[in-house]
């Protein structure tokens, strides 16, 4: 049998590629003439770069040192494919994880802007860019200033003492900006990768939806709102309705502004993997991510790769692994949880979280049982 492993990460704990290594190993245990294909996926955060390089024989890892969100350096890379296009992700630059504590005025995408800018400067002739797990609220601003924008400040504001403004804070007085030196997309255009729909203002935009996992506080989330209207307005042209436009707090509008597409993340992976492709002919499609819940269905891992296999392995069967499941298995023919293996396992649940390797193989192995 042809066996299709697509996970992505289980975020926090293991790698997509770890994880679909994991199940494959223990598939093949029960199964061992199988032929198992790995597709380590992701959604255009955390493990994009990871889920490239591992699909794609050829790609290299070219080391870059950038701004990161607290405004210090960090050591990142980004990713060259043999075809010359770069892969470049905002949270391995500019993500939550790289502070200490959340920083909702002064976090910055400065960063990502950097490191495209390395991968255009290298000659890279396409981007695709991945923009989940952002530490900033700062509508991408930075990132402009990271690709060679200038950007104009009222003059009459004060600042006592002087300093160097960063992030949302930097919103409060831009008047203009000023794109001479601004670098210009490739050849090949920059695809952005996101998973997030949210307009750039509003109830549902970027300040409303995310800002409190990046330290907004209720109170002051109608401030930042008027800081992204502002930036808005230095770009008449560009629809701050659009959806993704509020992705990694407003990155998705500043990449449109740039000149950028923006496209469904995990579907836009699965695509440029040449997911469609490697199903042709699968009997088992196994998917998962780190919790299935009712947000899965919108535009996650395991839903972009159901709706791939429906299309193009209509008679495979659907499984799925997760860490733990909390939502409706309709689309799935079956299913394992580490949570509950670890429960059945050792009694401890949180076993799951502290070896999940461990337990996807374990899934794997009851998996290939029911087939």
């Amino acid at each position: 049998m042809r066996i299709i492993v697509a996970p992505d990460s289980f975020k926090g704990t293991a790698t997509a590629a770890a994880i679909a290594a994991a199940i494959r190993d223990g598939w093949l245990t029960e199964r061992p003439d199988d032929d198992v294909v790995l597709v380590p996926m992701a959604d255009g955060g955390e493990g994009t770069l990871d889920a490239f390089a591992a699909a794609t024989p050829g790609a290299v890892r070219v080391p870059v040192t950038v701004t990161g969100p607290a405004g210090t350096p960090v050591d990142a890379h980004w990713l060259r494919l043999p075809d010359g296009r770069a892969v470049v992700e905002l949270a391995a630059t500019s993500g939550l994880p790289l502070l200490d504590e959340p920083l909702p005025d002064t976090a910055t995408s400065r960063g990502f802007g950097e490191a495209i800018a390395a991968a255009l400067d290298a000659g890279a002739t396409g981007l695709v860019l991945g923009i989940g797990g952002s530490a900033s609220t700062d509508g991408g601003v930075d990132a402009l200033i990271g690709l060679g924008a200038l950007v104009h400040v009222d003059p009459a504001v004060p600042e006592h003492p002087p300093r160097w403004r960063q992030g949302a804070e930097l919103l409060d007085d831009v008047t203009s900006v000023d794109t001479t030196h601004l670098r210009r997309p490739p050849a090949q255009g920059a695809v952005v990768l996101t998973d997030v729909t949210s307009p750039l203002l509003g109830p549902d935009g970027a300040a409303a939806v995310f800002g409190a996992q990046k330290g907004i506080t209720p109170d002051r989330v109608a401030a930042f709102d008027a800081r992204l209207a502002d930036w808005a307005r230095c770009f008449p042209e560009v629809d701050p309705s659009t959806p993704g436009a509020g992705a990694a707090g407003g990155v998705g509008f500043g990449l449109l502004a740039w000149g950028a597409t923006l496209v469904g993340g995990a579907q836009g992976i699965a695509d440029v993997l040449g997911l469609p492709a490697l199903l042709d002919g699968a009997d088992v499609v196994v998917t998962g991510e780190g919790r299935y819940d009712a947000q899965s269905a919108v535009g996650k891992v395991p839903s972009a790769v159901r709706a791939s296999a429906a299309a193009h392995a209509p008679g495979a069967r659907a499984m799925l692994v997760a860490g733990d499941i909390d939502a409706p298995l309709d689309d799935f023919d079956a299913a394992a949880s580490l949570t509950v293996l670890a429960t059945q396992t050792t009694g401890e649940p949180d076993d799951a979280l502290a070896d999940p390797l461990r337990f996807a193989r374990i899934a794997g192995q009851r998996l290939a049982r029911l087939v």
